[in-house]
């Protein structure tokens, strides 16, 4: 995309596109896309009219007597308000950015119709309910009402900038399976541990085991609690009464997996991360019973932690049926993905919920022993399934095509680049000379039912009810917290979990032996879960669901549990809640990596008074991070200089620290170990210790704190450094500097941080810049849901320009919330704006 681009730039589109935005018909461009948010519109298959009453904010609250008349509605809005956004989303989840980007985007394209997400997508619809089918095809219907009557630059200003090159493009007809193709998206970006398996292996090449294992640590159960204080299964059923169990070992490694493994992990880590990916993507979501609230009622809050994008990745609606009934049972409210009917997260007139990712390992890569057209399975060859997958390439005349191959377990996605096969056909060790290729078995690409999940929590009034919908929620796999207005609270583990014969999960497997293949998944009723726990509180933010009594194996990946003990201990110590005080620990900034370092730190003898300066800035530092914090400034420098001194010598840049709460634990334990080899600085004729490194890593960061900010320490802040930029994902990535200002918004100088509470991450192998955030944040209040809070990392709107592309980002900033407005009364009080839908006259 950024060499298309500038190409562009050559042709003369730059300037073109300057003039436009500083001439008159650059007004008449940029505005030309904005939406109508008020009068009222014709739309075909309507039974009866609907109204969209939308607040100053744009938030739209959609009134229907029916659920087709409903999701037709829902899906005009999303038009509206984000079609490029839905657009882009679904050439990702196609295979099709080419035909938009050229051929710097055929390699993505490749990977995504290799796994085959849309063709998944397309299986799935015959699987879903036929009401779950009908409401795709009304909201289809709807988004294409809104294509009919607008097209390039009046759909949006993207379309604009991109047909000054000339491309003439016009969007296709939006279909339910491009719905459901998001779905995979989703799992892609929130479920497996592939990228982690491939790390392991590589490692593996030069290191021992023991070595590796020190830089993943087991979870610390005695000091972060788990979300269920027990649990087991016991008659096929999970229970929280505690059993021993004993973890399986982990397959046997080979070494000629990495050439391979090399070009699997370049084209993977290319692929536009809708949702995010690394350690900084979680959440937050915890419940407290009535007994710990101000109303006796209870209280929920979620915020999750994903990549910062815009526009943001979550959209505010409401879906309201006029009589709520069997016939029309919709009365919900929360946060959407556009090209998705439904609200993903919220609350309807009954219960609330919300979700963090359970991230269980879901993905297996397996060797596979090619020979010819056919693969080696226990002792036998079977034949290779084969497809041929076509490419149109913006830019070019002729069609790309590859053959994708797939074994038993799944597709060969060491065939991606042209030179993967050449990589993957490395010798066997003994007396086979067969080459080798690597498959990926994964959940999502099973068809299945989540689509359902998502309408049956929408319309669930009750306990029994929302366990029976997270029974359909397969993938991606997640924690779910749960509230009632009877005053009960609860937690379920839904989704798609191996039960795998030998191993873990953690490294490549041999799949020409059938003992390493699935043996069917964790049956639901033995997933954990929780209903009306005594103490009242359920926390979730991707710790450790269960402890070691739990015989079945969900990951070994968790996060440490840094950020859930100090909700739990937040929680603990305030006393009555209320929604103002659940908001305020979703933006706690305590650092607890920092409170065990500094310690340390502080022991270090340094002399040089200048030095020094930075050292005693630590001394009485409370470890909180808020953006004009000069403790937090230094403490961070010196952070990622200590993970550089002590990592990058001994590990491939791959592989380096991006400092997340993984990091936190491997140094935590090597800080008792004063002379582990990991302080050894092989760059160096010496030996270092810790205290050496420690040291080195405070001088250092005194010097580049002074570079980059002051010479004196009343000038640092954190939020100099920790800085958010708020960027469009396709154009807003150019490179030009016009267009990426077009379109992108910030920089904004945050407080938080990588695995804290306000979980502002940073890539410590990268630098200070925030790369995800909080994507949303709510609190839900049980006894008066228009009491309840929430509020968007952007706006509602796609749109540069309009009112509501960022209307909401400096709200966020400050850490400050909307009201949440339900109740027919509530939305009546703030309607700004009401655009109603009619039958077309005949």
């Amino acid at each position: 995309m950024r060499r298309l681009l500038r190409v562009i730039i050559l042709s003369g589109i730059v300037l073109a596109t300057l003039l436009l935005v500083v001439a008159g018909t650059g007004v008449f461009v940029v505005r030309h896309s904005f939406p109508s948010y008020d009068g009222t519109i014709e739309l075909a298959g309507l039974d009866a009219d609907v109204e969209v009453v939308r607040d100053a904010n744009g938030i739209p609250q959609i009134y229907a007597d029916k659920p087709a008349d409903l999701f037709a509605a829902q899906g005009y809005v999303h038009a509206q308000d984000r079609f490029f956004e839905m657009d882009f989303r679904r050439h990702v989840t196609s295979g099709r950015l080419s035909e938009l980007f050229g051929r710097d985007a055929l390699a993505t394209d490749k990977f995504v119709r290799t796994l085959g997400w849309r063709r998944i997508a397309e299986k799935e619809l015959g699987l879903l309910s036929p009401a779950t089918r009908q409401y795709l095809d009304d909201y289809a219907r709807g988004v294409n009402a809104y294509l009919d009557g607008h097209s390039g630059s009046g759909l949006s200003l993207e379309y604009a900038v991109l047909s000054l090159k000339g491309t003439d493009y016009r969007p296709q007809p939006w279909t339910a399976a491009d719905s459901l193709a998001w779905l995979k998206a989703m799992a892609w970006d929130l479920g497996g541990n592939m990228t982690e398996e491939i790390t392991r292996t590589k490692l593996a090449a030069t290191m021992p085991a023991r070595t590796i294992d020190s830089l993943y640590p087991a979870y610390p159960y005695e000091r972060n609690e788990p979300i269920l204080p027990g649990g087991t299964v016991a008659k096929g059923k999970f229970t929280t009464t505690p059993v021993e169990s004993q973890a399986p070992g982990r397959a046997m490694l080979t070494q000629d997996l990495l050439k391979s493994l090399d070009s699997v992990d370049k084209v993977a880590k290319a692929l536009p991360t809708l949702l995010g990916r690394g350690d900084g993507i979680g959440s937050n979501a915890w419940v407290v019973s009535g007994e710990h609230t101000t109303t006796g009622k209870p209280l929920l809050a979620n915020d999750p932690h994903l990549g910062a994008t815009m526009p943001g990745i979550w959209s505010q609606v409401g879906l309201h049926c006029n009589k709520f009934s069997v016939q029309c049972p919709f009365d919900v409210s929360g946060f959407s993905f556009s090209g998705l009917p439904g609200v993903v997260i919220g609350h309807n007139s009954a219960i609330s919920w919300g979700f963090t990712n359970l991230n269980p390992d879901v993905m297996d890569l397996y060797l596979e022993r090619i020979t010819g057209n056919g693969v080696l399975y226990n002792g036998k060859v079977e034949p290779l399934r084969t497809r041929t997958e076509t490419f149109k390439v913006a830019g070019q005349d002729e069609e790309e095509k590859i053959t994708v191959r797939e074994t038993r377990h799944g597709p060969l996605i060491s065939d991606i680049e042209d030179d993967a096969k050449e990589a993957g056909a490395l010798a066997a060790k003994g007396k086979s000379s067969a080459p080798y290729g690597i498959s990926l078995r994964w959940t999502a690409l099973t068809p299945g039912r989540t689509a359902d999940a998502i309408f049956a929590l929408n319309r669930a009034q009750s306990w029994t009810a929302f366990r029976t919908a997270a029974t359909l929620f397969e993938v991606p796999s997640q924690n779910l917290v749960y509230a009632d207005r009877e005053g009960h609270i609860g937690y379920q583990a839904p989704g798609k979990v191996p039960l795998r014969r030998v191993g873990t999960g953690d490294w490549p497997a041999p799949g020409w032996d059938p003992k390493f293949d699935w043996a069917g998944y964790i049956p639901f009723e033995a997933m954990p879960t929780e209903f009306d726990p005594a103490d009242g509180v359920i926390v979730t933010a991707n710790q450790a669901v269960v402890p070691k009594s739990y015989q079945y194996n969900l990951t070994n990946d968790w996060d440490y549990g840094y950020r859930s003990q100090q909700i739990l201990e937040r929680i603990r110590a305030a006393g009555k809640l209320d929604a103002e005080k659940m908001a305020s620990i979703q933006l706690d900034t305590k650092n607890r990596n920092a409170e065990t370092l500094v310690p340390y730190l502080l022991r270090i003898g340094i002399e040089d008074d200048f030095d020094k300066a930075g050292q005693d800035i630590l001394r009485g530092w409370d470890f909180t991070q808020p953006a004009d914090s000069a403790p937090a400034a230094y403490f961070n420098i010196v952070w990622r200089n200590l993970l550089a001194l002590t990592f990058h010598d001994q590990l491939p840049e791959s592989a380096w620290p991006d400092g997340g709460s993984r990091w936190f634990e491997v140094v935590r334990n090597l800080l008792v170990q004063p002379n582990n080899a990991w302080w050894d600085d092989l760059r160096t004729p010496q030996r270092e210790s810790r205290d050496d490194i420690l040291r080195e890593a405070l001088v250092d960061a005194r010097a580049e704190i002074t570079t980059k900010m002051a010479r004196e320490p009343d000038n640092w802040q954190w939020g100099r450094l920790h800085k958010l930029t708020l960027t469009n994902q396709t154009l807003g990535k150019s490179g030009i500097g016009v267009v990426d200002r077009l379109f992108n918004r910030g920089p904004y100088e945050l407080g938080g941080g990588a695995s804290i509470v306000n979980a502002t991450s940073w890539n410590a192998a990268e630098g200070y810049a925030v790369t995800a955030t909080p994507s949303m944040r709510m609190v839900v209040d049980l006894a008066d849901f228009d009491k309840s809070r929430w509020i968007n990392l952007t706006g509602v709107s796609g749109h540069a320009f309009t009112d509501n592309y960022t209307d909401q980002t400096d709200l966020w900033v400050k850490g400050e919330t909307l009201p949440w407005a339900f109740t027919k009364g509530a939305v009546e009080a703030k309607r700004e704006h009401t655009l109603t839908f009619t039958k077309p006259n005949r």
